[in-house]
């Protein structure tokens, strides 16, 4: 039996256990979609912190992050500045965002939204930006399936049904379990990617060069030498510049928590406490992440290049002399790096798109109030996101941290109305609103017309700038909000 078939039997094996997990704790959570959607605000610490953990650094990590570290060398540290500082608002946002969902039966982030704002424009708007920066988000954990497939069995299975393979396994689990089914399965698949990060960053150094500080000393040697001065190199092999670095740090630094998929963890909390425990122990994941980054550069002098580059982890251990077992496990490892974030995603995304977005819709509120159909309805939503997410990564050529950081742009633009959500009482409904949508047109504009930029800084940064300006301006030229409706925000 060839050796890539054995592989592919142990990710077999790893799908089937991990679709048996996804679907048992969804019989045990009520029929309803607050059970559906916020599991019925029952997660504990333990739960909490692989969700929130496996849900971000997934296929980005595990994939894009050696690929960086291969490519661009130690621009690939951005990951892990702004990962070090991205939980902290949630520490402030958290519990006050699930107090309030307990107390008001929110579920999603942009229900909390619109009830401060008294927006359903708002609601409106923040749906469409959820799903449109969410189908990229999962296409790049499909784009990352399917390529750890294609690479193991040596081409004999094509990325796209790789990805379709692995994704149908996603999908079954979260139209049956939803929340509770990405919260056991992503605890499975955060246990389980950490071991085999750890193993793989401290074996392969010791394999190629005798052992880390060995590797480096060549490295500083070679031709490689540039990519190991900060901040490491750009997309085209020069040398990246500290604006770059430092706008790509804060962008991606403010975005982190208030990706939709991750806040909305904060109405299944099952208390406040919850919340902060896993605030003050989610820094830990981020030693995950050193490995990871250890493994891209390991393999710069050995297998150099190697194209694309989120391809060099896979294509690594299939030029090794590893024993086959361990191979597949490896490649089980990567593929739960993959489904642990899309799952929440396209979990988050159906939710948002239809609790926020469809149900403003006249005619389907009326339908969805005849019967409980929402359920029904996030379901149908999650089939109809991941074919979409699906057809973008068959069809799209972007490289995996690329496509992550041009969607932080967008997904930054929540952090001031959500700051100003909970502490500054005189923002109202116009001003949230009018900054949302400039701070969006002006990051897509820089993002698509990047000579414009007077500084080469993220796109992202031109945007928060403009959304700040425009949501304290609007908001002291309107009238304010009600006193009533302010209250029951500032008392928590």
């Amino acid at each position: 039996m060839a050796d890539w078939v054995i592989i592919l039997l142990i990710c077999g094996i790893y799908l089937l256990i991990t679709l048996i997990m996804g679907i048992v704790p969804g019989l045990k959570v009520s029929h309803s979609t607050t059970g559906y959607v916020a599991g019925d605000r029952s997660m504990n610490v333990f739960i909490l912190y692989f969700v929130l953990g496996a849900s971000i650094f997934s296929s980005f990590a595990f994939l894009g992050g050696p690929g960086w570290a291969y490519s661009r060398g130690v621009a690939a540290l951005y990951i892990i500045a702004y990962g070090a500082v991205g939980m902290v608002p949630f520490y402030f946002f958290g519990p006050k965002a699930r107090a309030l969902g307990e107390k008001f039966g929110f579920v999603t982030q942009a229900e909390i939204l619109e009830d401060r704002f008294n927006s359903k424009w708002l609601s409106g708007i923040l749906a469409v930006l959820t799903v449109v920066v969410l189908i990229p988000y999962l296409t790049l954990q499909m784009k990352g399936a399917g390529l750890v497939l294609n690479t193991i069995s040596e081409g004999f299975i094509p990325v796209w049904l790789g990805a379709g393979i692995a994704y149908v396994v996603v999908l079954i689990y979260v139209f049956f379990s939803g929340v509770m089914g990405v919260g056991w399965t992503n605890t499975f698949q955060g246990i389980f990617m950490l071991v085999i990060a750890w193993f793989l960053g401290i074996y392969l150094p010791k394999a190629l060069y005798g052992g880390i500080e060995p590797m480096f000393t060549e490295l500083l040697n070679s031709d490689f030498k540039q990519a190991l001065t900060a901040p490491g190199l750009d997309a085209d092999g020069g040398a990246w510049n500290w604006w770059g670095f430092s706008s790509a740090v804060i962008v991606s630094a403010l975005g982190f928590s208030m990706w939709p998929h991750f806040f909305m963890k904060a109405f299944a909390a099952k208390s406040d406490r919850t919340i902060k425990l896993t605030v003050v122990l989610y820094p830990t994941f981020q030693i995950f992440l050193v490995p990871i980054l250890v493994i891209g550069f390991a393999a710069v002098s050995s297998f150099p290049g190697v194209t694309p580059a989120d391809s060099i982890l896979p294509h690594v251990l299939l030029n090794m002399d590893l024993p086959v077992v361990l191979i597949g496990l490896v490649c089980a490892g990567t593929l739960a790096a993959s489904m642990s974030s899309g799952d929440a995603i396209v979990h988050a995304a159906a939710s948002v798109g239809v609790r926020d977005g469809l149900t403003k819709i006249p005619t389907v509120n009326r339908w969805l109030k005849a019967g409980d159909h929402e359920r029904l309805l996030i379901r149908i939503g999650v089939v109809v996101i991941s074919l979409i997410a699906y057809y973008f990564a068959v069809f799209s050529s972007t490289d995996i941290v690329s496509l992550l950081l041009g969607a932080y742009g967008g997904i930054a633009q929540l952090f001031p109305i959500m700051f100003a959500l909970f502490y500054w009482p005189r923002a109202n409904g116009v001003g949230a609103l009018s900054a949302l949508i400039c701070g969006i047109i002006t990051t897509l504009i820089f993002l698509y017309f990047p000579d414009l930029k007077p500084l080469p800084i993220h796109e992202g940064v031109y945007g928060l700038i403009v959304n700040i300006i425009v949501l304290i301006t609007v908001s002291l030229a309107t009238q304010p909000e009600s006193e009533e409706r302010i209250r029951r925000y500032i008392e928590f």
